[in-house]
């Protein structure tokens, strides 16, 4: 079984279409929590209230953290997804960790990104543009077949 870690961008549904297009090939996917207010909110809910926003934040990330790390650590295949409307920085610290770890890296992201992540890119094994082409790549992994 490939265990592919699915991280970045929360706002379309870019996970559930490279899932769909795996359909039936031996593959676990993983992900960090993408509802939102959830991941935001995780440190209080669970550690308690903190009235300023910096530590409210801090909290959050240092639970997600570990949800994070496990995830990578135990990926075989990491994807990196960079939206187009947000800044991604914790996306870029997931690909530069799966990288540190040497790890498969596939990102991916539109045309308009390519100056910003030239250096994200080069660390890839792959960057796609389209949610099927991770799936592709999957497909071509474990069962070393072109698309149709």
């Amino acid at each position: 079984m490939l265990k592919v870690y699915l991280s970045g961008e929360i706002h379309t549904d870019w996970r559930e279409q490279i899932i769909e297009g795996a359909k039936g090939l031996d593959v676990s996917f993983s992900a960090p929590v993408t509802d939102h207010a959830a991941s935001d909110d995780c440190g209080v809910a669970i550690l308690g209230e903190e009235p300023n926003k910096y530590w409210h934040d801090h909290k959050g990330a240092m639970v997600n953290a570990i949800r994070t790390r496990k995830g990578i650590t135990d990926a075989d295949v990491v994807v990196v997804r960079f939206g187009e409307k947000y800044k991604q920085w914790n996306a870029a610290f997931d690909a530069g960790y799966a990288a540190a770890l040497g790890k498969s890296l596939i990102i991916l992201h539109q045309d308009d990104h390519q100056h910003a992540l030239k250096e994200v890119d080069a660390a890839a094994l792959a960057v796609c543009k389209e949610p099927h082409q991770v799936a592709e790549i999957l497909r071509y992994v474990l069962n070393g077949t072109l698309p149709a």
